[in-house]
């Protein structure tokens, strides 16, 4: 056994609290070789193996009653390719280092999500994604990866070397073996002006087409049982730098956006008939706001209130339905909705299993306050989207299962095929995975 082998068994928790695993042991390899070696001895032993990163999915994808791998020790920069204009990173990095570490060398990623606390392997196996009108996925600003394999082996792909493996790889699931390092596309480093401003909800769903065409990115989020909607603007600036000032900023992205929306949404559990007044209120607390800074303080945003999340990616054109259909929804139901409704959109990418993958799409995401039940209003919403032929976040809650999406995906046979051919025997699998890709 290495020193980093721990034999004791501990139970491991993801983020919102909602999914538990027991694993026989739990590993932190050092290197590559390690690593290697420790998918080899859980084979040897007939134990699955998975690995896990800071547990910001909210399904079971990283759960498992075998050999569970922190990539703790996996982290750093390997090398930055200022010709290829590429960055190759450790699998455990946090997104929030390699991002400051760019921003020291001058440089950036193109587009990414709201938060930054996801290692860069678990974030992009679940297809994490910002929103943008011409920029997509982190997965899709992969240029190569290198993952361990089933047998022990370090295999590494491209769009030269392993094309077949590059083309489903970049969103894995962690099905495909274990990650180990991942090159991105870089670019210099550049200025965003976010432009934060509150709309109705009728107003935003007219205009929707035209905000989504006329800004490099647009998102907004509808307050249910309000007509009410905060909306973002993000845009390449000239300049200059003009963040926002110290005590508005924490006014709005701490006290308010944390501190106070903890409050609102314990007071909520504690009385539901309380929400639609607290949401009135919260609405109107969020003031218009116009700030410039380099793109990672400008996309990402503090998230210390704990939630669960459901989002479903729909072909763009049926969003405004949808979120018709979801409003009146609420507004017809007893259900009680502290969190607003998330609205981004994301070009079509080539991603076998990207929920972007051969289609432009919105995703519309729902979230509850952790331990609040969940299940009545995941399932209202659930039913909206899969009649408009949704897709799944790969990372967020939701009962699709293989069946569904291998109707959802015309690209499902080819992962699998590849899953057939470097997994046969499922030593990466899990139950979340059988449920979604089948045996």
């Amino acid at each position: 056994m290495t020193s980093t082998e721990a034999t004791t068994v501990r139970t491991w928790r993801n983020w919102a609290g909602n999914v538990t695993a027991r694993p026989v042991r739990q590993v932190a390899p050092a290197s590559v070789e390690e690593l290697a070696a420790a998918v080899r001895r859980a084979a040897e032993d007939g134990l699955r193996v998975k690995p896990v990163g800071t547990g910001h999915s909210f399904t079971a994808a990283a759960a498992t009653d075998g050999v569970l791998v922190r990539p703790d020790l996996l982290t750093g920069i390997r090398e930055i390719d200022r010709t290829a204009m590429t960055v190759t990173v450790e699998a455990g990095t946090p997104l929030k280092r390699l991002n400051a570490a760019l921003a020291r060398e001058g440089l950036s990623l193109t587009n990414m999500g709201d938060i930054m606390e996801q290692t860069v392997a678990g974030a992009t196996s679940t297809g994490t994604h910002g929103t943008g009108r011409d920029s997509s996925s982190i997965a899709a600003q992969i240029r190569a990866l290198e993952l361990v394999t089933a047998d022990g082996s370090v295999l590494r792909c491209s769009e030269q070397e392993n094309p077949e493996v590059f083309a489903v790889a970049r969103i894995g699931l962690g099905a495909l073996g274990v990650i180990t390092a991942i090159t991105f596309a870089v670019e210099p480093v550049f200025l965003l002006t976010a432009r934060e401003e509150p709309m109705t909800f009728d107003a935003v769903t007219s205009r929707f087409d035209e905000l989504v065409t006329e800004n490099e990115h647009f998102e907004f989020y509808w307050f249910p049982h309000t007509g009410n909607c905060t909306t973002k603007r993000n845009n390449r600036s000239a300049g200059p730098t003009a963040p926002p000032g110290r005590i508005s900023g924490w006014i709005e992205d701490e006290l308010l956006s944390n501190g106070i929306f903890q409050v609102a949404c314990s007071v909520g559990r504690a009385f539901p008939a309380a929400i639609p007044s607290i949401a009135r209120i919260s609405s109107r607390a969020l003031s218009a706001r116009t700030y410039t800074d380099i793109p990672y303080k400008v996309f990402t945003s503090p998230r210390r209130v704990r939630f669960v999340e459901m989002e479903y990616a729909l072909p763009r054109e049926a969003a405004v339905v949808a979120l018709r259909e979801l409003k009146a929804m609420v507004d017809a139901s007893p259900l009680r909705i502290s969190f607003p409704v998330e609205v981004r959109t994301a070009p079509a990418d080539d991603i076998a299993l990207s929920t972007a993958s051969g289609r432009e799409s919105a995703y519309i995401a729902v979230h509850l306050y952790r331990g609040t039940p969940h299940q009545a209003y995941f399932t209202a919403v659930e039913r909206i989207m899969t009649a408009h032929g949704g897709r799944p976040h790969w990372g967020k809650v939701h009962t699709r299962d293989a069946a569904y999406l291998a109707q959802a995906y015309p690209r499902f046979g080819e992962f699998t095929a590849v899953r057939d051919r470097l997994d046969p025997d499922r030593l990466f699998g899990n139950d979340y995975l059988r449920r979604v890709l089948g045996d």
